[in-house]
């Protein structure tokens, strides 16, 4: 396989297959066994095993029946030989609901690595995509 940037950006596409179908290990199958992923809470995960763990256990709780939509990738590119960025954003349904709010789409930010004849995710940041109305009214609620 070559390493291409359509190889990376089909890595979130898989993700997004493996959440709705509650797979917690399919979802961090492109993941190096010692991945790094720092999640919108500010929690580290420093094993793709960690990561399979806390997803099986919110997939079984807060996020039981959830599904995610309307995945993209702004940009994907190999920045040298062997190791590569991609962007995704992506929102999050409840059960019942028809279409996620704004307040619950998030983006991700991975460092790809080229191993073993394939692109893995070697570090990976999740943040929630928030407006800028957004974030002043959260800093309302905070100063009370």
């Amino acid at each position: 396989m070559a390493q291409s940037v359509e190889a990376m950006t089909a890595i979130p596409a898989r993700m997004i297959e493996a959440w709705n179908r509650a797979d917690a290990a399919g979802f961090f199958a492109d993941f190096a066994d010692d991945a790094v992923s720092a999640e919108v809470d500010g929690t580290i995960f420093r094993s793709r095993t960690e990561m399979i763990a806390a997803q099986e256990t919110m997939f079984g709780t807060v996020l039981n029946g959830s599904r995610l939509v309307r995945g993209e990738v702004p940009f994907a590119t190999i920045v040298s030989p062997g190791v590569g960025v991609v962007h995704h954003r992506v929102g999050l349904l409840m059960p019942g609901e028809k279409e996620a709010p704004a307040t619950r789409f998030s983006m991700q930010l991975y460092v790809m690595m080229w191993r073993d004849d394939r692109w893995v995710v070697a570090a990976m940041e999740n943040a929630r995509l928030l407006s800028l109305e957004t974030m002043a009214a959260i800093e309302t609620m905070a100063a009370g």
